[in-house]
């Protein structure tokens, strides 16, 4: 290697090596260098020896090599969380108010030891919500199912799926609306399907003993002064009768000293769209409007009539 090439390669060194101490990482090479680097080092034309002033002139002066500095990441800036409707939404704040003292205070205090409650370590670990209940804790009147499905575990609300929104209409057709009621489930979690990609199942007797309390607070404190029980499971749950829904529905019985009016669950309208069926629930809900003392207007009382 000839004295001319090494230093111009020492000085090359001293200058990558000045860049990195200044925090340099990259250098922009032109490709014409590259190729001039790629040469032989005793290539005869690459270097020329100067006898005037014995120093090293290259023939071909290199560009310049300008440093490129490598620039942080762009920052941007984090969304803002929204809820999806499959996101846990149990430690959202919900306000519950009421015309009453300490009533509102005590409602919040059960629903934060319901969502909070692990009871059944089963559906705790499938659950993605707890389903507390829904509606005015002062209302008069009180609408209670069997448990969550997978609508409600997403959403955290009971009854917000095809049968939630027949509720939604019963309710309606009674001049009432949701934030006028109460609806609950004798379940606060759905119970679980291992193995199955959809579809529900009826809480067992166990998992309805485990879980009933929390309702039976939920009623002791809103009072309501009559309670509508959708479906079997619900009657069930309520009254452990076994005559079945069919004998049932229809005839006022009593809960915790509270008249409570059985009927057939929305989702059995879903599967059965007869009139005489959807009449019949209908007929059940009229005793009740009456019950509470409920103006009915000619075209309610004749819902569903041929």
């Amino acid at each position: 290697m000839s004295d001319g090439y090494r230093q111009l390669l020492d000085a090359t060194i001293q200058h990558l090596e000045g860049l990195k101490s200044r925090g340099v990482r990259h250098v922009a090479v032109a490709p014409e260098t590259l190729r001039a680097l790629a040469l032989p080092a005793t290539a005869p034309a690459r270097f020329q020896i100067s006898n005037s002033k014995s120093q090293i002139q290259p023939a071909v002066v290199p560009p310049k090599i300008e440093p490129t500095i490598a620039m942080p990441p762009k920052k941007i800036a984090a969304p803002i969380p929204v809820v999806s409707p499959k996101a846990d939404v149990s430690n959202l704040k919900i306000e519950i108010t009421s015309a009453l003292p300490g009533k509102a205070a005590a409602f919040t205090a059960l629903r934060e030891r319901a969502l909070a409650c692990v009871k059944c370590p089963h559906l705790a670990a499938s659950r993605t919500n707890v389903v507390f209940g829904v509606g005015n804790i002062d209302a008069q009147l009180m609408f209670v199912g069997e448990a969550p499905g997978a609508d409600e575990d997403e959403q955290g609300e009971p009854f917000v799926g095809r049968a939630g929104q027949l509720l939604t209409k019963i309710i309606l057709a009674t001049g009432l609306s949701r934030a006028d009621v109460y609806i609950a489930n004798i379940l606060k979690c759905r119970p679980d399907t291992p193995g199955q990609s959809a579809g529900n199942r009826p809480p067992t007797p166990e998992e309805r003993a485990t879980c009933i309390p929390y309702l039976q607070e939920q009623i002791d404190l809103i009072q309501p002064k009559a309670i509508v029980a959708l479906g079997a499971t619900a009657v069930d749950g309520l009254l452990g009768k076994t005559l079945g829904i069919t004998k049932l529905r229809g005839n006022w019985q009593t809960y915790r000293g509270i008249p409570l009016m059985p009927t057939y669950h929305p989702a059995y309208l879903l599967r059965n769209q007869a009139m005489s069926e959807k009449r019949k629930v209908w007929e059940d809900i009229l005793k009740v409007m009456e019950k509470l003392e409920m103006p009915i207007s000619a075209k309610q009382r004749n819902f569903f009539l041929a």
